[in-house]
């Protein structure tokens, strides 16, 4: 237990540490150092990249995660890392042959559109590839109870060296075009860095060879293959839209805005990591009542924490744009639809543990392919007609039905559901405070008013949750920090 709670707090500052330095690239040195043309070149390569590496890896790295333990014997295990080393390889030069022999259709596609990009489609591919197996040996690290370096190389690393690229930029040492070419170094970079210390962790006895159970390893990798593929599709098909419809620099300018509203899940990638083996182990002990509880305190839980977050963003949007460019300057709705998505998800607490690891697995995956190909349509639709907010609107759809169903699978297999009253009186204190400081602003610096503003929205939030007793696990965190002050 003590090295589980150890790396899971060095991973949790890691994160929080790759976000700041990422947010700092973002808002500021992509912003400052180049133009809007280049740095939406940089958002869409990337975002293509990340529609493209979960079918590349054919979810080997969750396969990996899920079946190694299970094996005794060390050939067994062998063999799996051996098919895990090589199927995704073998995917990736069937992609990678199609690529080819369809390249100058391609590059006729973009040339209608955004002709900056025709030079750098390939790297698309080597983004994607490299990412793919950087998960994989990532899972790697993982099964053998090593999880600290790699949630830095995953987090903190490229962002890093990112912003160094940057500094890179501005005083003349590193080209434009080049700067491009060195983000997918990095990404390669990474991975060799990666393989390098799994491999030092074990290395197996190649072989061709799979384990005795193969048609499980198989149809569960493509069940997993089709959720990732879901999960990215939801979240990076609208920067890779926006391309095909709008200037390129317009990828940059909703970039910003996803970031700043990405925000509102740190809480819920950090809850999920303690959550989804607690949910795993209800399910399997048939613990109903357990189950219930801990769904609605997730819920409530999160719904608390990252509604604060969703005030400091909302509150400041127009103090934190004064702080960037001119040219990146967007209608602050965009940033409150997706931030009421991110919103929405922290609102479901573990239901997506409790799907993923119970038998209706496979009919979550059916609807969210569905509801891919519905964003795919609203995208097409909206974008033309309604540029970055069409873009908004429909990945502000896509989610709220998305999460709306998952809900309801939840509520009829199981016949229980997060929401309490708790949960109706956090959301009215959201709501009221939204309205109550949005229109309020000071006639300061930006920054001065975004630390102001900040601290009085965070002093009355805590003190009015701590008054009403809405939750006692976030009522015990208060207490024992002022009992430490």
């Amino acid at each position: 237990m003590g090295v589980v709670v150890s790396q899971s707090a060095k991973n949790l500052f890691t994160t929080y540490l790759g976000f700041g330095i990422g947010a700092i690239n973002t808002l500021f040195l992509y912003t400052n150092f180049l133009t809007p043309e280049y740095y939406g070149l940089v958002g869409f390569l990337l975002s293509a990249a990340n529609l493209i590496w979960p079918l590349m890896a054919f979810g080997v790295h969750n396969t990996l995660v899920k079946f190694y333990t299970s094996y005794e014997s060390k050939e067994d295990r062998d063999k799996l890392l051996s098919v895990i080393l090589w199927l995704p390889l073998t995917i990736s030069l069937l992609l990678g042959i199609i690529g080819v022999i369809f390249y100058d259709l391609l590059l006729d596609y973009f040339s209608d559109g955004n002709g900056i990009v025709i030079p750098y489609i390939w790297l698309i591919f080597v983004i994607a590839l490299a990412t793919s197996y950087f998960e994989i040996f990532f899972s790697w690290a993982k099964v053998n109870y090593k999880s600290v370096f790699g949630n830095f190389m995953k987090e903190v690393f490229h962002r890093s060296c990112t912003s160094l690229l940057l500094v890179a930029v501005y005083f003349d040492y590193l080209s434009v075009e080049n700067f491009v070419y060195a983000i997918g170094g990095v990404f390669i970079l990474r991975l060799i860095l990666m393989a390098v210390y799994s491999f030092r962790l074990y290395f197996p006895k190649l072989s061709f060879n799979f384990p005795h159970n193969k048609s499980f390893i198989l149809k569960y990798s493509a069940l997993i293959l089709i959720a990732g593929s879901v999960a990215m599709v939801l979240l990076d098909l609208d920067k890779v839209m926006i391309e095909r419809f709008l200037p390129i620099e317009m990828v940059a300018v909703y970039g910003i805005a996803v970031y700043i509203s990405s925000v509102i899940a740190v809480p819920s990638r950090a809850m999920h990591q303690i959550t989804y083996p607690m949910t795993a182990t209800l399910l399997n002990n048939r613990d109903k009542k357990g189950l219930l509880e801990l769904y609605e305190k997730s819920s409530l839980n999160l719904l608390i924490i990252s509604g604060l977050i969703f005030l400091l963003i909302i509150t400041n949007i127009s103090e934190v744009y004064e702080l960037i460019p001119e040219e990146y300057k967007i209608d602050f709705s965009i940033v409150i639809l997706i931030s009421c998505v991110k919103l929405y998800d922290n609102l479901l607490g573990n239901n997506n543990s409790i799907l993923f690891n119970s038998d209706y697995y496979r009919l979550v995956l059916g609807i969210g392919v569905f509801l891919a190909v519905l964003a795919f349509v609203l995208n097409i639709l909206l974008i033309p007609e309604f540029g970055l907010m069409g873009a908004a609107l429909a990945t502000f759809l896509a989610f709220a039905c998305y999460n709306t169903v998952k809900l309801v699978i939840v509520q009829k297999k199981f016949k229980i559901h997060p929401f309490t009253r708790e949960t109706f009186y956090g959301m009215l204190l959201i709501l009221v405070f939204t309205f109550g400081f949005y229109f309020w602003d000071f006639q300061w610096h930006p920054v001065f008013n975004i630390v102001l503003k900040s601290g009085i929205i965070g002093l009355l939030y805590v003190l009015i949750i701590y008054l009403l007793k809405l939750s006692p696990d976030i009522n015990g965190i208060i207490s024992k920090t002022l009992k430490l002050k």
